[in-house]
């Protein structure tokens, strides 16, 4: 891997909120990982540190206990299907385990897999094959 290739990932994971990136090309394997802020005790978290861990909505409406929303955890170009002419991953009202594939995100030729937390039925589907996402945004609706 070239050094040039590697400013590129380091550039990518600096400006994004991607919290670790491994990448292997022709027997190389480079690890990037970002250091998270150290908290001062006493003080409180920045609001996107504490929603990382909120539990995931689409906006302010309460919901039902046993809906998840899985949301994007980079961004990017979203596939549905693992390759190009393949059947999607998932369609609505298919049930889904967890740990299953759900779409996969491309950046920089990166592919990051979007699995299910849960196991459950898939009630909503919030993106179309080729679209970008940003990190955070909702991709589908489990329940």
């Amino acid at each position: 891997m070239d050094l040039q290739k590697i400013k590129t990932l380091l550039d990518f994971v600096g400006r994004s909120r991607v919290s670790e990136l491994t990448v292997s090309d022709a027997g190389t394997t480079v690890v990037i990982r970002k250091s998270s802020p150290v908290a001062v005790a006493g003080s409180e978290p920045h609001a996107e540190e504490s929603q990382v861990f909120a539990p995931p909505e689409l906006n302010d409406e309460v919901q039902e206990p046993d809906v998840r929303i899985v949301r994007a955890a980079t961004m990017g170009v979203l596939h549905q299907a693992q390759s190009p002419g393949a059947a999607p991953l998932i369609a609505l009202g298919d049930r889904v385990e967890p740990g299953q594939a759900l779409c996969i995100i491309e950046a920089m030729k990166v592919f990051t897999t979007i699995n299910a937390p849960i196991g459950g039925t898939v009630k909503r589907i919030f993106f179309e094959d080729g679209q970008e996402v940003g990190f955070g945004d909702p991709l589908v609706e489990i329940c």
